[in-house]
């Protein structure tokens, strides 16, 4: 029977072959399971902390993306942009602002953008900083 260190040793050396299975490659899609913050593959940027669950084709879409970002007060992860994949961005803590079009909003947590493929959207933190969920698909 594993010791404490030695299962968490062994789970740790784990978490990038858990992480892969949740990235699709070479035409496979997505399998079904369940990650925790820590297995999702982390990325440090300037303005924040980014975590990618899922990302790739499902058995329904051709493409999923789904993510956290956990912005730096006062920060943005990139100027207002559009792409051709729907998203949907769910505030989680903290508070700051989206852009949809042409207005923007006041968020914190609880709030919710849903933008349409296309639109231009945008995020900026408030002054205590600001984490989002984001998910991004396409048919």
């Amino acid at each position: 029977m594993l010791n404490r260190r030695a299962f968490l040793g062994t789970s740790a050396a784990a978490l990038p072959f858990i992480a892969g299975l949740a990235s699709a490659e070479h035409g496979d899609h997505l399998t079904s399971l369940v990650l925790d913050s820590p297995a999702a593959k982390l990325t440090h940027e300037n303005y924040g902390d980014v975590r990618v669950y899922f990302d790739g084709p499902t058995e329904q879409l051709s493409s999923l993306t789904v993510g956290s970002v956990a912005l730096k007060p006062g920060m943005a992860p990139h100027p207002p942009h559009q792409h051709p994949e729907e998203e949907i961005v769910l505030i989680t803590d903290g508070a700051g602002e989206i852009l949809v079009e042409s207005k923007t909003h006041p968020v914190g947590p609880g709030s919710m953008m849903y933008c349409s493929g296309g639109r231009l959207h945008g995020i900026n933190a408030g002054p205590a900083g600001m984490t989002f969920y984001y998910y991004k698909w396409k048919v």
